[in-house]
């Protein structure tokens, strides 16, 4: 496949015409037509890859932008509709307030809705996305976003959710000065130490790749479990129970990596136990 053919795959979009056959004259005098799989009828100007605005002329940009722009409330109006029509009530009942039973932490990929790939609707989820889905006790924003979601929501699941083909996992493993990534990136860099015997014995670069993916899901599932609002909330409520999964793009599915909660609890608080010695 084609890598052309694997982005239209990936996004959801068919083309009519490409930026990769087509001229940037002709785009001004033929506009691109791109049809998505959420929206009706098709944008003239797509929402697809940076190739593809490269080769627009600045004109024709500018009228990506709107339409592109234009599109998001044309979908929100449909989406609205549609809620409205299948339980007349959604509305109401959604403006009374939340009640997850799940805290999810993700990675920043644009690829990955936490609600659409766990059929999960709105109110259900609580939602934080970085890159990496990391969990550093230094970062004030995930480590508030945990307190309130089991200390004021009362969750029931905490869910790490990494993916394959991570872009900062493999930034994490490039021999480069990435700048302001360098501090964020060094926690990744730091799970590859304290696994460096496992990941080096893997001689297919993919497969330690991905299995640095997985091994980056594990540990901040250990960090969740360091903090005092998930040992405190446990030990009073027998909840939350944290869990560690990997989407694959693949195949579109979840893989649920089995981290043992209580065991994994037990041995973290033979030093971090911030349960108050109970």
């Amino acid at each position: 496949m084609s890598q052309r053919c694997q982005i239209f795959k990936l996004s959801g979009i068919r083309p009519y015409r490409t930026a990769a056959t087509t001229s940037t004259q002709a785009v001004t005098a033929r506009p691109y037509r791109f049809y998505h799989q959420n929206h009706s009828p098709p944008l003239t100007y797509p929402c697809t890859t940076r190739r593809t605005i490269q080769h627009m002329a600045p004109g024709d940009i500018s009228k990506y932008l709107k339409q592109s722009h234009a599109r998001v409330f044309e979908n929100n109006k449909k989406w609205a509709e549609e809620k409205a029509a299948k339980d007349p009530h959604f509305f109401e009942k959604l403006q009374i307030g939340q009640n997850p039973d799940y805290l999810w932490i993700g990675c920043s990929d644009s690829r990955i809705p936490a609600e659409q790939i766990t059929g999960l609707d709105p109110g259900e989820a609580f939602i934080h996305r970085n890159i990496a889905n990391l969990v550093c006790n230094t970062d004030l924003n995930v480590m508030s976003v945990i307190n309130y979601a089991v200390r004021h929501l009362r969750v029931k699941h905490i869910v790490v959710c990494g993916h394959y083909g991570c872009g900062g996992v493999k930034a994490a493993l490039t021999p480069a000065d990435l700048g302001l990534l360098n501090p964020w990136l060094r926690n990744i860099r730091d799970v590859y130490r304290l696994h460096e015997v496992e990941l080096d014995a893997l001689e297919d670069e993919s497969k330690r790749y991905d299995r640095l993916v997985e091994l980056n899901v594990i540990e901040q599932c250990r960090n969740i479990i360091k903090t005092a609002a998930v040992q405190k909330t446990f030990s009073e409520n027998g909840y939350p129970i944290v869990h560690g999964w990997v989407f694959n793009f693949r195949d579109g599915l979840l893989t649920d990596l089995k981290i043992d909660f209580e065991s994994v609890l037990a041995g973290i608080q033979k030093i971090y136990n911030l349960t108050d010695g109970k």
